[in-house]
């Protein structure tokens, strides 16, 4: 099974967002998917780094791909999705209208925001170039089964969403900007301050949700520490990992120690010792609450 690093979600300054990539070229993973993928304002704060980025990881052996935006609305939007197949690298969409920007017969990558829900939509993908899917992680096992049988039938692989907060929503409207009374327009990159994404509680102080910009986050980090073996079983051909600002690299490599035989007991501990703060989660895969945790079972 291989490891898929996916588009980092966040807003990070240039520096940062280099040292990412730079970081990805040493660790253990096979794909990395770089560019914009939330909000299209961000993308001239590091946009000249992207060449620079995809060149060391291909030297060190990682498959690239450009992830698309997850939302086009603006003519310049339609204009950078355009200009995406032109960097030499597959292409992911996450909004189906990229696929017009395609050249005819180019083989393409689909991301964890298109709806890929049944095996007729898996079939349409194919046909159109599709070859390789990361599911939409509020999918249970048994979807996930279903859809890596379809996937194996059409020489498709496919991905599941391995660790990192959720991706739920996208909005034409930037949650961030109104915390702070700016407009979308004039939102001065108030997203800049979250690196992780802003958290959002209940009117009881609960954990409820993450804001991103115009996306909204789950607050656990789903995991998949204890379906690896259910998800090998099915024919899942790649976990995604979904970079954040505290140990990345790290958390890179303990998913390759799980892939490669170790306890998932003890992968589920130095994950929480990588990010304390973060709160795991498995539910979706489990087919019960997304929040829930298997770890508490797997210890008793």
């Amino acid at each position: 099974m291989e490891l898929t690093v996916g588009p980092n979600q966040f807003f990070w300054s240039a520096g940062d967002w280099s040292s990412l990539y730079q970081g990805l070229a040493a660790t253990p993973v096979d794909r990395v998917v770089l560019g914009e993928l939330v909000c299209s304002k961000r993308l001239p704060f590091y946009q000249k780094d992207i060449p620079e980025a995809i060149s060391p990881l291909v030297d060190a052996g990682k498959e690239v791909i450009l992830t698309s935006l997850a939302l086009v609305t603006l003519k310049r939007e339609r204009k950078m999705t355009d200009e995406l197949s032109e960097m030499g690298v597959m292409v992911e969409v996450n909004d189906l209208t990229a696929l017009a920007s395609l050249p005819a017969e180019t083989a393409f990558a689909v991301g964890p925001l298109v709806n890929v829900y049944n095996e007729g939509t898996l079939r349409w993908l194919a046909s159109r170039g599709a070859k390789r899917v990361c599911l939409p992680p509020e999918l249970p096992l048994s979807s996930v089964k279903v859809l890596c049988a379809t996937g194996a039938e059409l020489g498709m692989a496919i991905e599941v969403w391995g660790h990192g907060r959720l991706p739920l929503a996208i909005s034409g409207r930037c949650y961030h900007a109104r915390l702070h009374g700016r407009s979308k327009d004039n939102c001065q990159f108030a997203c800049e301050d979250d690196p992780d994404g802003l958290d959002v509680l209940t009117m009881d102080d609960k954990p409820f949700l993450a804001m991103n910009g115009v996306q909204t986050l789950s607050d656990t980090y789903a995991s998949t520490v204890f379906q690896l073996s259910a998800l090998r079983d099915t024919g899942v051909s790649a976990l995604r990992l979904s970079p954040q600002s505290t140990g990345f690299a790290n958390i890179c490599t303990t998913y390759r120690a799980l892939i490669d035989g170790a306890d998932p007991l003890d992968i589920a501990t130095r994950l929480a010792e990588i990010d304390p703060s973060a709160r795991l989660s498995d539910g979706f895969l489990t087919g019960a609450r997304g929040v829930d945790w298997s770890a508490t079972t797997a210890a008793e």
